[in-house]
């Protein structure tokens, strides 16, 4: 029966469908922006005081408004030097924009860095020989930031927690790197590369030029957001060498630099915490330490799931989902947003990245969605490619540093197509789905989303 009931939930979707398609039909009509739209100036946000040094923006409140997580453990990984060419050996994979990538994991961008690296720069660095091997790997669960340093007795406390089994000290702030608002971490790479995938953590060279200077950035900001690997960017100051590609498998978290780098960009120093507890559930570990935390730290869990409803329910009602008029009103405020630009980071009105236009066009139809992709493939259960309504979303695995990251994330229009902000360079617009490295279709609900941690 419980199969039978899952059947007649789609049967209900299926003839909801019919009048969101002519509901879409009648949008596309009305809407004034197409392709050739010309897009606005963008509006500058409003100055605020701040103790922070003016590269740097607070890490809690542009990051944590939307809880940070990830959804698997087997993440990261480095590529070599060029976003376009890559090593000549390895794994084919095609990116979103149709080309194929190979890369070998371990590989960094070699060649000598300009002024000495981030850290020789500052006046600060260790010689790269500092880093220690790496003896073990750490699976993290929880993710702990505040706006100022964390006092060390309540790091102790954190620790002393039942079930915790060990605690990374790190750094945490956005960062301007090269005028883009860049979610970056400050690490001890002898210790803080445990805490990542097993191919980032196994690569000497990379935690090396990390100890050296070099930012590493995450393959999404890298191709999708524009920044070339053995470039120099600007830190609010302080000249940086993107020396690789390595997603950490935390959320958000789009950079990673040396502690001594991060206090050259301003950064507060250790007002972030890792987490590792295996054998305790999460959610009731995070209530604890958000009790002897200081007031306004966040926790977040690194590893987002789809929360099942009560009484372990395996079946959805047609009302778990996103209702026909939410429907409409998500893909109306989409779709008026053809032709604006794509813009890494962006959550709107004038511009978006791909995960800041579902967040923002669902939002208009009263959902509150997590902010970056990978939260969003938590926001409902999964349905087939062939059962996929106007309205589901779509999400693929690109990122050939870690090909099992969810990277992007598109709203299905119908008839085989999707609407999405593809990359720099590109425009928000409507194209045909791709199925390479497709990872599934989530369908919506509300609930459910709100919910994801």
């Amino acid at each position: 029966m419980a199969g039978e009931r899952g059947e007649i939930v789609l049967d209900r979707r299926a003839r909801v469908s019919t009048r969101i398609r002519r509901n879409v039909a009648r949008i596309v009509l009305e809407a004034r922006q197409d392709l050739a739209y010309g897009p606005r100036p963008l509006r500058r946000a409003p100055s605020r005081r701040s103790t922070l040094p003016r590269r740097v923006f607070p890490f809690v409140a542009a990051l944590l408004v939307a809880v940070l997580s990830v959804d698997i453990l087997i993440l990261g990984g480095v590529v070599s030097p060029d976003a376009t060419r890559f090593t000549a050996t390895g794994d084919d994979r095609r990116l979103d924009d149709g080309r194929t990538a190979t890369h070998r994991a371990g590989e960094r961008e070699p060649g000598p860095r300009q002024d000495g690296g981030g850290d020789r720069n500052a006046g600060t660095g260790p010689a790269p020989s500092a880093v220690a091997p790496l003896t073990k790997l750490i699976r993290p669960h929880l993710f702990v930031v505040a706006k100022d340093p964390l006092p060390a007795e309540v790091v102790d406390r954190v620790r002393r927690q039942a079930g915790v089994e060990s605690a990374e000290v790190t750094d945490a702030a956005g960062v301007l790197v090269d005028g883009k608002r860049v979610p970056t971490m400050g690490v001890d790479p002898s210790t803080f590369r445990s805490y990542t995938p097993k191919i980032t953590a196994g690569s000497d060279d990379l935690w090396r030029d990390v100890a050296a200077g070099d930012m590493a950035v995450s393959f999404e900001l890298g191709h999708d957001g524009g920044v070339k690997l053995g470039s120099t960017v600007d830190g609010g100051g302080l000249r940086l060498r993107i020396g690789a590609y390595a997603t950490v498998g935390m959320g958000s978290i789009a950079a990673i630099v040396s502690r001594p780098t991060a206090r050259g960009l301003g950064i507060p120093e250790g007002n972030a915490l890792v987490v590792s507890a295996p054998k305790v559930d999460s959610a009731k570990l995070r209530a604890k330490l958000l009790k002897i935390l200081p007031k306004g730290t966040q926790v977040a869990g690194i590893n987002p799931v789809v929360v099942a409803p009560e009484g372990g329910r395996t079946t959805w009602p047609s009302s778990a989902f996103m209702s026909g008029d939410q429907l409409t009103r998500a893909l109306q405020a989409a779709v008026s947003k053809l032709g604006r630009p794509y813009v890494w980071g962006a959550e709107g009105p004038d511009s978006f990245d791909c995960s800041g236009l579902v967040q923002w066009a669902y939002r208009q139809a009263g959902v509150r969605m997590p902010r970056v992709a990978a939260q969003q493939w938590a926001a409902g259960p999964h349905v087939p490619l062939s059962q996929a309504q106007p309205g589901d979303l779509l999400f693929w695995r690109n990122d050939p540093t870690n090909p099992g990251y969810i990277s992007h994330v598109a709203i299905y229009w119908g008839d085989g197509k999707m609407l999405h902000a593809p990359h720099t360079g590109d425009v928000v617009r409507i194209a045909k789905i791709y199925t390479r490295n497709l990872a599934g279709v989530v369908r919506v609900s509300p609930e459910t989303s709100a919910r994801v941690r």
